[in-house]
């Protein structure tokens, strides 16, 4: 099975995509996923101390356990007018 990764605004662009796939065995909580999609995009490392964190719609702390079939998304900051 996997965990479901979104990507919003300039997260997206930097990581190719609005969305993919991680393996659960592979992370533990939000911020593993963070850091393990920051390995593989070295460019989400200038996001780290202002990106928002959602675990299945909802807001979520760093230290949220995720599961197999869970959805996490990464929300940058965002202003408009």
């Amino acid at each position: 099975m996997s965990i479901r990764v979104l990507f919003f605004a300039s997260l997206a662009d930097i990581a190719g995509g609005r969305a993919r796939l991680v393996d659960p065995g592979e992370v533990t909580d939000v911020l593993s996923v963070f850091n393990k999609v920051a390995g593989e995009f070295p460019a989400m490392e200038a996001h780290r101390q202002t990106v928002m964190f959602a675990l299945n719609s909802e807001f979520a702390r760093p230290d949220a356990p995720v599961h197999d079939g869970d959805e996490v998304a990464f929300l940058p900051p965002v202003s408009g007018g």
